[in-house]
């Protein structure tokens, strides 16, 4: 478990419901939450726009410690990146000082302007959107296997067919046209 300090809501010794605070009465006058305690584990899957698969394996390693370093520089602390040319795997803890889609986001920007600026990929961009699970510490192995093995996952099946069955096995109803492929137009009647 990781232990937090973070600062409470309000102050105590405040009168609620027109009642003084327990707090307050019993002499205890603190501003802050004790401690804070979060067991979060976060399985983030993001692709390449356009799938293309633009991530080098030259510079595939170099990528990932540098992913590896901004979950740091955010307090979360990282188990295994990995992943293919056209889509990323991560396996992190996560605090709970931010949120994941704000994480997320950042992590593509970082990522990207990294990207250009390192290995002159200046076409380079992540697809919006993201699959994010949680899973309990005990599956961490597992998971961390899995990632370990993405090469050899995709040997035998698609990236699409990979991300069905994780939605699937997570119990998440999903639509097609959104398999991290970005807004797909409907075809028209005409």
């Amino acid at each position: 478990y990781k232990q937090h300090n973070i600062p409470a809501i309000g102050m105590a010794g405040t009168m609620v419901n027109n009642q003084q605070s327990p707090c307050r009465r019993y002499g205890i006058n603190k501003t802050t939450m004790a401690n804070t305690y979060t067991q979060i584990y976060m399985h983030v899957i993001f692709a390449v726009k356009g799938r293309e698969s633009m991530i080098r394996p030259e510079w595939q390693d170099e990528l990932y410690r540098y992913m590896a370093g901004a979950l740091k520089n955010h307090e979360h602390t990282p188990y295994i990146i990995n992943g293919m040319e056209d889509h990323v795997h991560l396996l992190f803890g996560m605090t709970p000082k931010e949120s994941l889609s704000e994480l997320v986001q950042s992590l593509k920007i970082q990522s990207t302007k990294h990207i250009k600026e390192q290995y002159g990929c200046l076409s380079f961009a992540w697809q919006s959107g993201f699959g994010a699970f949680s899973y309990s510490k005990s599956f961490l192995p597992a998971v961390s296997n899995y990632i370990a093995n993405q090469k050899e996952h995709h040997k035998k099946r698609s990236f699409d067919d990979e991300m069905r069955e994780i939605l699937e096995k997570a119990e998440i109803e999903y639509d097609e046209r959104y398999i991290l492929k970005g807004v797909t137009k409907p075809m028209s009647d005409t």
